[in-house]
């Protein structure tokens, strides 16, 4: 066992691979239904509002707009369930997400379009809080560049003799986790269409039960040095 896996509660680091699994799910399926718009990659929306906003296209720009702001508010959800619940924030904030996803499905079910991306948008930064410290998120679980950047750091670590020689694998592991989400998602999408979105909150709810009966195990954040 790595170093950084010491230093990391090990169901958590399980439970992390799994939501950046599930955000690489959900992130296909709206990059697939609706345009190239995502769920949880914020950069790739601030850009598209960037172009929406440089080359008069105000539709593009206002999709991607409410995309951010709705993972935002996302984001301020968990800071709010996280201080209510304190010792149970975890498995109330993935209930939350659950929620969410159970109401995207729906509406993806009833009248599929950009509004079923505001749902998923808020569960994608909600999910962020499930691993948490001090107010700050230690793991980012829906988006990967920061994932990479710290992956390459710790390699480079290793190659110039730091004695922690496998901490890279921690971020490789959640890179490919994000991965086979997607290929999941958009394997998925091509089979069954939105009701694909479905799977989402399955997969939610199977992670918030775990959370439930793994929690007298677990103490602390998720801090991947």
């Amino acid at each position: 066992m790595t170093a950084a896996m010491q230093r990391t509660e090990s169901p958590l680091i399980v439970i992390a691979i799994c939501l950046a699994a599930l955000a690489g799910f959900v992130d296909a399926l709206a990059f697939t239904s609706l345009g190239g718009f995502f769920a949880s990659f914020m950069s790739g929306n601030t850009t598209r509002l960037g172009v929406g906003l440089g080359a008069d296209l105000p539709g593009d720009a206002a999709v991607a707009g409410s995309l951010v702001m709705s993972f935002v508010s996302g984001v301020i959800l968990a800071s709010v369930v996280t201080r209510w619940r304190q010792a149970r924030f975890r498995e109330s904030l993935m209930l939350v997400v659950t929620a969410l996803l159970v109401a995207a499905a729906t509406l993806a079910s009833l009248m599929p379009g950009p509004i079923v991306l505001i749902f998923l948008a808020m569960a994608m930064g909600c999910e962020n809080g499930i691993l948490h410290r001090e107010g700050e998120v230690t793991v980012g679980v829906t988006y990967m560049t920061g994932s990479l950047v710290k992956m390459g750091q710790k390699l480079a670590g290793a190659l110039m003799g730091d004695p922690d020689r496998w901490a890279w694998t921690a971020y490789l592991f959640l890179w490919l986790g994000f991965i086979a989400g997607a290929v999941m998602g958009a394997a998925s999408h091509a089979r069954w269409g939105w009701q694909a979105l479905w799977l989402a909150p399955i997969a939610s709810a199977v992670l918030a039960f775990a959370l439930v009966r793994m929690r007298p195990r677990l103490s602390g954040p998720v801090v991947v040095n």
